[in-house]
């Protein structure tokens, strides 16, 4: 048998491969979903669900230790300088444990919960961005979280221990021509015997270069007594026919073991393979649903950081007379830092601990603080640049070399610009979201509207969308946002009141419900095209999830007496700037420039503007666009590199 050959895939093919890999049912509440359809269960977070005392104690315990690690043994300027994480470093997070932060205890693991793992990747990025995306992509991707969740007990047997103590992982999904369309994968799992034959190249391997575990995503072909589709599979790094062919150079997390990684007639026993044939999609899409929430982890260690350095240096600098936090135009920079900061975290922690509780389906939320982490994390990071000024845009290493403390603004800002990337673009998070939001509507009306369904099909999905819009839409013309007195205990005596802001978020929910129905009616089958508004769409969810997040927090820190006040000034700071953001993004859902921008692409595509391009050198270098990936054996030495 031999590796099926890469061949097109049309559009409706990529669709449905995509589609196939949702989990399709709804088994648990979710507040996010709610709030897409107009519904806000502020219930489902309110009160704040609070953490197992034990589980505090051991996170804390950890976090104390790890702290203390990050300040006496982690040269972040020395990662920078050398692009590369020293192997005595990563040793030592591995005597820490803190290659098993999430793995469970029997398998040697330390069992923390989603709060402290992420917690302590916040820690940990803010020594070092790379260090921190070392840990989440072996513990949030790697090997570790599919085989909790889809692995059998002779694979946690065999695999968790070395990953809690020894082994780095690495997931392997991206391909030179296969990025968020997993219909084009190419890499070939051929069944032989009780093995699988693995063939193709893996670009991005973040992890790859010193991994020691690998999970790899291939097509097995169909053939008799095997369904075939895109499968997960655990590799040994170290197996013959597996090379690393480079290590790749970023913009920004130098120390990144990031490289290109090619198989070649790699033998695979079929006892490694994880879950059945053709659920590897699935299985990714499944673990990516809390393992998103590391990155949005690392954005609030980001705005931490960039608060202290604002708030340190607009003290110390002054212009005009007074310091420059006194200047409204830096003053409104520093306020957006302290807000957003702020509800960042809130919107982490929550997320994190409903995962922790596995009572509501989070997959909506995850995706939401991933986007919204990752967005406003590379806002946060610009605005310190400007802040600094001449400083922001100079080095470390520059600042220190003519007496001034060494702060590294622009590597913050050049470290999280991969978050919009990595793990679903902002872009594919925007339509996978979307997907998600309007998943009622298409379960009730999605034959009504598929050009490919019959009249007998349409005629029962329309019977079947007219009751359900009966009951839904009247739902939505009347709430409790319009009464004066609802959410009276986030206007406690002696703080700001928030209570405004809730009504707010339950009248703007139902709003966007309506607006969705609207578009629906309006585009029917070809609302997927409109990609601009469903990104608004998702956008205004985001923010109202976000205010929701932060006076949720707010009202906890209050309760239990841990800046209450403050907190609640914060939260009333950050959904006033939301509200403005929301009030634009509702006005450009009807009023944009879509129509116009899509007619301007084509001129562009077509080469009518090429006139526009003349008066430049291009400075590119020479090549194709996209490497070869053509299966076979490797043509470079081996630079893969495992750490001990």
């Amino acid at each position: 048998m031999t590796a099926p050959s890469v061949r097109p895939v049309s559009e409706r093919e990529a669709r449905q491969v995509a589609e196939a890999a949702r989990e399709q049912d709804w088994r648990k509440p979710s507040f996010a979903k709610e709030l897409f359809l107009g519904r806000f269960r502020l219930d489902l977070i309110h009160p704040h669900p609070m953490p197992d005392p034990e589980a505090v104690d051991r996170g804390e315990e950890f976090l104390t230790k790890l702290h203390a690690f990050c300040e006496t043994e982690i040269d972040g300027a020395r990662i920078e300088r050398e692009a590369k994480i020293p192997d005595e470093t990563i040793n030592g997070l591995k005597e820490l444990g803190a290659l098993g932060m999430k793995i469970d205890t029997k398998y040697g693991g330390l069992g923390l919960t989603q709060v402290y793992y992420n917690k302590a990747l916040a820690l940990v990025g803010s020594a070092n961005p790379a260090l921190g995306a070392l840990l989440s992509a072996h513990q949030s991707i790697g090997v570790p979280q599919p085989l909790k969740i889809f692995g059998t007990q002779e694979q946690k047997d065999a695999f968790l221990p070395r990953c809690a103590r020894t082994d780095i992982s690495a997931f392997l999904l991206t391909e030179p021509d296969v990025g968020s369309d997993p219909a084009r994968l190419a890499t070939a799992a051929v069944p032989d015997g009780h093995s699988y034959l693995l063939d193709g190249v893996k670009l991005w391997t973040t992890n790859g270069v010193v991994a020691d575990l690998l999970v790899v995503m291939a097509r097995v072909p169909k053939s008799e007594g095997h369904k075939g589709g895109i499968t997960a599979f655990v590799v040994e790094a170290a197996a013959e026919g597996v090379t690393v062919e480079r290590r790749n150079a970023f913009m920004g997390l130098r120390g990144l073991e990031n490289g290109v990684t090619r198989f070649h007639q790699v033998r695979v026993p079929a006892a490694h393979r994880i879950g059945p044939e053709g659920a590897g999609l699935k299985i990714a899409l499944t673990t990516l649903n809390t393992g998103r929430l590391s990155l949005p982890a690392m954005c609030v260690g980001a705005g931490k950081w960039a608060l202290k350095i604002a708030r340190e240096w607009s003290v110390a600098r002054e212009q005009w007379g007074k310091p420059i936090a006194k200047h409204e135009a830096v003053g409104a920079k520093i306020s957006f830092i302290a807000a957003t900061t702020f509800a960042l975290e809130a919107v982490v922690d929550l997320s994190s601990q409903m995962a922790d509780e596995n009572r509501n389906d989070i997959r909506i939320e995850a995706a939401l603080a991933k986007l919204y982490g990752s967005e406003m994390g590379c806002l946060i990071a610009d605005e310190l640049v400007q802040i600094r000024g001449g400083r922001g845009f100079e080095t470390a290493a520059s600042l220190a070399a003519r007496g001034e403390r060494a702060v590294p603004a622009e590597q913050i800002l050049r470290d999280l610009r991969i978050n919009r990337i990595f793990e679903g673009s902002t872009e594919i998070m925007h339509l996978l979201i979307a997907r998600e939001a309007v998943d009622a509507h298409l379960s009730v009306a999605g034959d009504l509207i598929d050009p490919d369904t019959s009249l007998t099909d349409k005629g029962r999905a329309a019977a079947k969308a007219g009751a359900f819009y009966a009951r839904w839409l009247p739902k939505l013309v009347a709430g409790p946002g319009q009464l004066p007195n609802s959410y009276g205990e986030f206007a406690p005596p002696g703080h700001r009141d928030l209570s405004g802001h809730l009504r707010y978020t339950e009248r703007a929910a139902r709003k966007l419900a309506r607006s969705t129905f609207y578009a629906m009616s309006r585009w029917q089958g070809r609302m997927e095209t409109k990609q601009g508004f469903l990104s608004r769409v998702v956008d205004i969810g985001a923010e109202l999830f976000a205010m929701s997040a932060a006076c949720v927090r707010a009202e906890m820190l209050r309760t239990q007496g841990d800046h209450g006040a403050e907190a609640y000034q914060l939260a009333d700071a950050f959904c006033e700037q939301s509200r403005i953001r929301v009030e634009e993004l509702f006005g450009r859902l009807w009023t944009n420039t879509d129509d116009l921008d899509r007619k301007v692409v084509s001129g562009v595509m077509s080469g009518t503007y090429a006139w526009l391009e003349s008066g430049v050198i291009d400075p590119s270098g020479d090549g194709p666009w996209i490497a070869d990936a053509t299966p076979g054996p490797a043509r470079t030495d081996n630079l893969h590199r495992p750490i001990r």
